[in-house]
C-alpha cells in the first residue's frame, strides 16, 4: 500500500512538471476575433475561442482584444499576438536566461512577427538582406518619430532611387526580446511591414530548425 502511494506521488510530479513546461512556454496563433473573443491555436492543436479574462487549463490567459490582435498571458508573461501572424513562442526564454524569441514560417516561407517600435505596434518581416530596421512614414509617425531630422539618402529599391533617412530608434521589441538603440531607416513612401533588419538581427543568435526560427539575444 505505500508502494503505491508512493507510485501515486511520483507520477502527479511527473504530470504537474509536464503542466508547469506547458504553461511556460506555447507557441500561439490568433486566427479570428469576435466581438471580445478570440480564437487561439495552442501548440498547433485545435482552435479554442476565449473571452477577456478566461483562461484555458494548459494557463494561457486571454489579456485583451484590440483591433487586429490579442493580448494573451502565459508564465507569467505578456505577448502581443496579431491577426494573420505565423506562431509566436509565447513566455519561452533561453536555459540561460537570455531572452528568445521563436517564429514559425508562413506558407511563403516568410518568417513574420507582431511587436513595437518606440511603444507602437507594428507587423515584422525577418528580412536579413536588409540592412537596418526599415519602415515607411506613415509607421514611424506612429511611433513618434521625427524622421527628417534624421540623416537623408537615397536607396536602390525594386521600384527605383526612393528617399529615406537613417534614425536611431529608441526600443525595438520582438515577443520577449527587447532591444534599444537600434539603427533604423525610413523610407519616405509606406512600406506593408517593417523590415527586421540586421541592425537588429546582429544582435541576436539565430537558430533556424525546419520552419522555425528562434531569435536569441546576444547583447
Amino acid at each position: 500500500m505505500v508502494g503505491l502511494v508512493m507510485l501515486f506521488r511520483m507520477s502527479f510530479m511527473v504530470v504537474a512538471i509536464v503542466a508547469s513546461h506547458v504553461a511556460l512556454a506555447a507557441d500561439v496563433e490568433l486566427v479570428g476575433l469576435f466581438g471580445r473573443k478570440a480564437v487561439l491555436v495552442v501548440d498547433s492543436g485545435a482552435p479554442r475561442t476565449l473571452a477577456v479574462g478566461e483562461q484555458t487549463r494548459d494557463g494561457l490567459r486571454l489579456i485583451e482584444v484590440a483591433e487586429g490582435a490579442a493580448v494573451v498571458e502565459i508564465g507569467g508573461k505578456r505577448q502581443r499576438v496579431a491577426l494573420g501572424a505565423g506562431p509566436v513562442r509565447s513566455g519561452a526564454g533561453d536555459q540561460s536566461g537570455a531572452a528568445a524569441v521563436s517564429l514559425v514560417a508562413d506558407a511563403r516561407g516568410h518568417h513574420f512577427s507582431s511587436g513595437s517600435i518606440n511603444g507602437a505596434s507594428v507587423r515584422f518581416l525577418v528580412d536579413t538582406g536588409a540592412s537596418m530596421v526599415s519602415m515607411g512614414a506613415s509607421d514611424a509617425r506612429r511611433a513618434g518619430i521625427d524622421y527628417r531630422k534624421g540623416t537623408g539618402g537615397v536607396s536602390q529599391t525594386a521600384s527605383g532611387p526612393a528617399r529615406v533617412w537613417k534614425v536611431r530608434l529608441d526600443t525595438v521589441r520582438v515577443g520577449d526580446v527587447t532591444l534599444h538603440g537600434v539603427d533604423g531607416l525610413i523610407h519616405e513612401n509606406d512600406l506593408p511591414f517593417v523590415l527586421l533588419g540586421m541592425s537588429f538581427l546582429s544582435r541576436m543568435d539565430m537558430q533556424r530548425e525546419g520552419d522555425r526560427l528562434t531569435l536569441r539575444k546576444r547583447f
